[in-house]
């Protein structure tokens, strides 16, 4: 699971390096990280229904050996088409072994040992996105950016030989197979792989003025119509949403939507802000925010030691403030902000989101019956992950339309009628006219240099705002706290569902 999470973002510090290897396009090369997340989406919530049928033990098997020669063939990639190929490859079965390891681990593990799962499994889920940018860009400038995917073989192998020796999960039962609802399987592709294509390349094309991409919206859309109406109707669906009936389930859900959010969204914008307006490296980046990652095994730790003590609604509501807290901290940047002025937001942000991710782990999959899990995991993992893509996809947009607002409000102040702005022009071409002899092309000079401080202001109050609506979400998300219930009280209603009469 920590493999295929973390494949997501360890290439993000190094495309340049693997464009110049594959003699690639700036387009093409966006496909790289595109092509692995809309597999992946696609494959998750296929994976309950598929370990119905073969089970965990031989799905996970079969998902690590494609996955270990995936990766292979993504380090020997002679061009940007096999490289793409083989990331969807890798991303396909990649997505069957998250909500595996999550569904396991429930099933495997009852009693004291119980209260470990939720945070060794939430440490894991939110520890692989932050450190790939860290480990990618310190891989790539140590050996070199093949190497990105050959550091997933040998694990590979041992994982591939490890599971069908040592996991016990669930058997085959391939009567399953009989009747079952084959009509929805390509619903489900188009419906979550034309979802996530619209969302990876929505901002690059510039939303529904492209014609592929509003046509990708409409098969989506109209595919998930058969998608929910087949898995509430037919008697074998593929994509099961009973789960959503059980206590806790749908709520966890949601509020998993608004952690994928979080998550993804500011291992997304922070990166963006450090390369961008600090001009930091990618190892620079990791560098920066690797504190996060500190926070959150440690904060782990205490969690998982007093996990059976504490009311987990309490922990979840105190991890929403937090996280929120520290997205609001960070709305007060500007442009020389480094790693020294994050560093406290960023070690509340990875206490925060430990805070976060065990409870609604715990409190969406403890109370859902062994035979569900597969296919709950799947559906909410996949609402992590869509909760991540469409972050993306609205903070990029918001960081375009932002930028270029702010910098509209700054050119109707910078007029040679405004007393400072003409006195900054006027000392910017002063500078440059120690440069430059003619008086008009150091004028000219100093307002190019002028024009790009106020770009770089636009976009680093573009970034505020994108923060200041991300700490809002998890402000919302407390609302959904007090409707949630104690891990008894879900188990006396499953209980209780189980002996009603057929």
């Amino acid at each position: 699971m920590f493999m295929a999470l973390i494949d997501i973002q360890i290439v993000s510090g190094s495309l340049r390096d693997i464009q110049g290897g594959l003699s690639a396009s700036r387009d093409e090369m966006s496909w790289v990280q595109t092509s692995y997340l809309v597999a992946e989406i696609v494959m998750i919530p296929l994976t309950g229904w598929l370990a119905s049928v073969f089970s965990t033990r031989w799905l996970f098997t079969a998902s690590a050996v494609l996955f270990t020669v995936a990766s292979l063939l993504c380090g020997l990639a002679w061009s940007i088409e096999s490289m793409i190929v083989f990331r969807v490859v890798q991303g396909f079965v990649g997505g069957a072994m998250i909500p595996l390891a999550f569904s396991a681990g429930f099933a495997l593990f009852r009693g004291p040992k119980a209260a470990l799962i939720p945070a060794v499994l939430g440490v894991m889920g939110t520890l692989a996105p932050t450190l790939g940018p860290t480990l990618g860009g310190w891989i790539t400038e140590t050996l070199s950016w093949r190497h990105l995917f050959y550091v997933n073989i040998v694990p590979g192998l041992v994982i591939a030989v490890a599971v069908p020796v040592f996991v016990r999960v669930d058997e085959p039962d391939l009567s399953r197979l009989r009747g079952f609802d084959a009509l929805s399987i390509p619903f489900i592709a188009i419906a979550f792989g034309g979802l996530g294509y619209v969302l990876e390349e929505g901002v690059r094309k510039d939303w529904f003025a492209s014609p592929i991409i509003a046509a990708s919206a409409a098969a989506a859309l109209a595919s998930f119509v058969v998608v929910i109406w087949r898995g509430l109707t037919h008697r074998r669906p593929v994509l099961d949403f009973g789960a959503l009936a059980i206590p806790n389930y749908g709520l966890g859900c949601a509020l998993a939507f608004i952690v994928g959010v979080g998550n993804y969204g500011a291992i997304y914008v922070l990166p963006v802000f450090l390369g961008e307006v600090r001009a930091f490296n990618s190892l620079d980046i990791g560098r920066a925010i690797f504190v996060t990652g500190v926070a959150q095994v440690l904060t782990t730790i205490v969690i998982a030691a007093t996990a059976n003590r504490v009311d987990q609604r309490l922990l979840l509501a105190v991890g929403l403030v937090g996280y929120g807290a520290s997205l609001a901290m960070m709305t007060r940047l500007t442009h020389d902000w480094g790693g020294a002025e994050f560093f406290w937001a960023l070690v509340l942000r990875g206490a925060a989101s430990m805070a976060v991710v065990v409870p609604i782990t715990s409190f969406a999959l403890a109370g859902v019956p062994r035979p569900r899990l597969p296919s709950a995991s799947g559906l909410f993992n996949l609402m992590r992950n869509l909760g991540g893509a469409v972050g993306i996809a609205v903070i990029s947009a918001m960081l375009q339309q932002g930028q270029t607002v702010h910098y509209a409000r700054m050119a109707e102040r910078v007029t040679p009628f405004v007393a400072h702005a003409a006195e900054v022009r006027d000392g910017l071409a002063s500078r440059f006219g120690t440069v430059f002899a003619d008086d008009r092309r150091a004028d000219r000079a100093g307002l190019s240099r002028l024009t790009k401080i106020a770009e770089r202001e636009a976009f680093v109050l573009a970034i505020s705002d994108v923060l200041k609506w991300m700490a809002a979400l998890f402000f919302i998300g407390l609302a959904a706290v007090p409707f949630l219930r104690r891990k008894e009280q879900v188990a006396a209603a499953v209980e209780g569902k189980a002996h009603e009469p057929a």
